[in-house]
Order: C-alpha cells, then structure tokens, then sequence
C-alpha cells in the first residue's frame, strides 16, 4: 500500500476481496466527503467514471442539458451532477449517445478524478481513480439469478408437493 498526502492509494489488484468478491464501498465526494453511493449501485466503468444504477439524494442532476462536442462524450447530450454538500461536479448522466455509450443511458456516471472511496472492510479511504470497477457483464449476472430463482422455485415446489400429500393424508 502506498500512502498520497492523506489519502491511501491502493492497486487495481487490491479491489477484490480474499474470496473473489468486490470489495464493499461507500463513494463520497473528493471535496467535502459527502455520501453520493455505493458499491452496490456501481455496476461498472466507462468514460473514465464509475457507472452507477442508484445515487443519495445528495447528489444533484441539472435541470440545463449539454451537448458533447469532444472527446468520448462527443454527439452525446447530458446533464451534469453536482454534490449538494459543496456543489462541486461529481459526474454526468447521458440523455442521448451514439452506440458506443448507448448502454450508460440514464444512469450515473460519477467522475473518478472528483470521487473518494472508502473501503469498508479495509476502513482506509482511496481515490477512486486508483481503483478498477471492472464488473460481470450483465449475461452473466442475469444467468446467476436466474439459476438462483428456478432453484427457489424448486424448493417451493418441493414444498407445496410435501404439503399436499400430508393434507391428502391427514383427510
């Protein structure tokens, strides 16, 4: 581990935990610290930020739109988020893309650069621009709940089979 100022910096490599699962997370504003999300709402990384599903009511989504003219964000139209503690820019939201960002529609892409993270488990707080949000591609998360709902149904099934035949012999 290397240490920056005040802050902890930890490798990309650092992220998962002992048993292969991502490491559990609050992310705050690099400013003033304030909460703007989890690690649960992250479900990946794009444009040199963290992709996020869900935000705190602290973070704030502009009313104005703006339209991309460089860069990665070029043709696309978006609104800034800002962090209601200090009113710093903390991110984006992309109303329209072109193909290659058509999958980060509507949701929260917080900036690296202007986020913190602090690590649960670890209690140390990282610059989000150290760490990697690298996650399963949806297929394959979708597949899991899907094997773990049919096994539930299973269960149930199971169950109310058990049910009816002690009903049928208690009459």
């Amino acid at each position: 581990m290397e240490f920056n100022g005040t802050l902890l910096i930890a490798r990309a490599d650092e992220m998962c935990a002992e048993d292969g699962h991502t490491q559990r997370m609050t992310l705050h504003c690099l400013q003033c610290s304030t909460v703007l999300g989890d690690s649960f709402s992250a479900c990946g990384e794009c444009v040199d930020s963290i992709v996020c599903l869900s935000v705190t009511d602290d973070v704030v989504v502009s009313d104005a739109m703006k339209s991309g003219h460089k860069g990665e964000m070029a043709r696309c139209i978006s609104s800034s988020l800002k962090c209601r503690g200090c009113g710093s820019a903390v991110g984006s939201v992309i109303h329209s893309a072109p193909a290659p960002l058509a999958a980060v529609r509507s949701m929260f892409l917080l900036q690296k650069k202007n986020i913190s993270c602090y690590i649960l488990n670890r209690r140390s707080m990282v610059k989000a621009s150290t760490l990697t949000f690298d996650m399963k591609p949806v297929r394959e998360s979708m597949n899991e709940t899907q094997q773990h709902f049919e096994a539930q149904l299973d269960r149930i099934s199971h169950i109310k089979s058990r049910l009816a035949d002690r009903i049928a012999s208690v009459s």
